[in-house]
């Protein structure tokens, strides 16, 4: 059995903050989860058109095991420009990996399409690296979601699109969770109604409690509404269970299995789909059932959590897409 969490956030994981920064006139901005001590992380990117930084290094064989901080951004290329902010932010800390007398911050991320979102995107001095110090800055367990953060500009194959969370408690304790920035290729609801596709999982009518459609998918879903290269989703799942880099991994996995059942069609060539982990290491947990028993929470969380963003997302001037909660 399952129950949402407290703040049905990505916070609700012991050891773990969140923040945003924005820039209205950008119309983009970036996330930023940072650990209160390092924690252990994984990676799996199941999209055609992945945008990355450090992730090669959360391969299990890899010398460093443990990151400091996970960055979503929106802004292409440029966005990973947030994750040099959030690191430069991380080393006046005193944080990061030693090496000698050095300290260096071990902050992975992945970014996002916005550029053609109606923004200005005119800069002579890339924003992201400021974006990504802000957010660390108020990086906190209280934070914005739907137009917010790295989803701030974000879209979908209808809908606008958003910065979504969700979580659960196992009854073991553990806490799992999802933060993700949704900017698919693909569809949230089904047809041309407003159910959502993760309906079947929903948590006390946190997304509008619709329900879910009898309408199948057909062959027009398939079709894509948006132009190549502009879509991604990106995603961190986290829980407060000790897992090892392998464990944590394979959580990733499983948390894409949410992915598929919340975007119709997800993981194309066209996207750059991609979930981080993390695991902060409070609860010890047996490590094959409560490691099958995450990853199937992860991918629920994921599910609603996308699903969320979408619900939340609010109207701007300029927008070029609709908003769910006003159509």
């Amino acid at each position: 059995m399952m129950r949402m969490g407290a703040r049905n956030t990505i916070a609700d994981v012991a050891g773990l903050r969140v923040g945003n920064a924005e820039d209205a006139g950008l119309r983009s901005g970036c996330t930023v989860v940072v650990g209160e001590r390092p924690f252990v992380a994984g990676v799996s990117v199941m999209g055609g058109a992945p945008g990355t930084r450090e992730t090669d290094l959360l391969a299990p064989e890899r010398l460093v095991q443990e990151v400091d901080a996970l960055v979503l951004s929106g802004g292409s290329a440029f966005g990973l420009d947030a994750c040099s902010g959030v690191a430069d932010g991380l080393r006046a800390m005193g944080r990061g990996f030693a090496v000698g007398d050095q300290r260096v911050p071990i902050v992975p991320g992945a970014i996002l399409f916005d550029l053609l979102n109606g923004g200005e995107k005119g800069w002579t001095r890339n924003p992201y690296y400021g974006l990504g110090l802000a957010a660390l800055g108020v990086a906190g367990v209280e934070f914005a979601l739907g137009t917010a953060g790295a989803g701030y500009g974000a879209m979908t194959g209808r809908w606008k699109g958003g910065l979504g969370s969700a979580s659960v408690v196992l009854d073991n304790g553990v806490t799992v969770a999802a933060l993700v920035a949704v900017n698919a290729l693909g569809l949230v609801t089904v047809g041309e109604g407003r159910q959502f596709w993760a309906a079947p999982f929903e948590m006390e009518g946190e997304f509008g409690g619709l329900g879910v459609s009898g309408e199948g998918a057909g062959v027009a879903d398939v079709v894509p509404l948006k132009r190549m290269g502009e879509a991604t989703t990106i995603a961190i799942v986290a829980t407060d269970a000790r897992l090892t880099q392998a464990q944590a991994t394979r959580m990733a996995v499983a948390a894409q299995d949410g992915m598929a059942r919340a975007i119709v069609p997800s993981h194309t060539l066209l996207d750059g789909d991609l979930v981080f982990a993390a695991a902060t290491g409070v609860r010890e947990v047996d490590p094959i059932l409560g490691a099958y028993q995450i990853g199937h929470a992860a991918a629920v969380c994921l599910a609603r959590a996308i699903a969320r963003g979408v619900y939340l997302a609010r109207p701007m001037a300029g927008d070029l897409q609709r908003v769910w909660s006003q159509d």
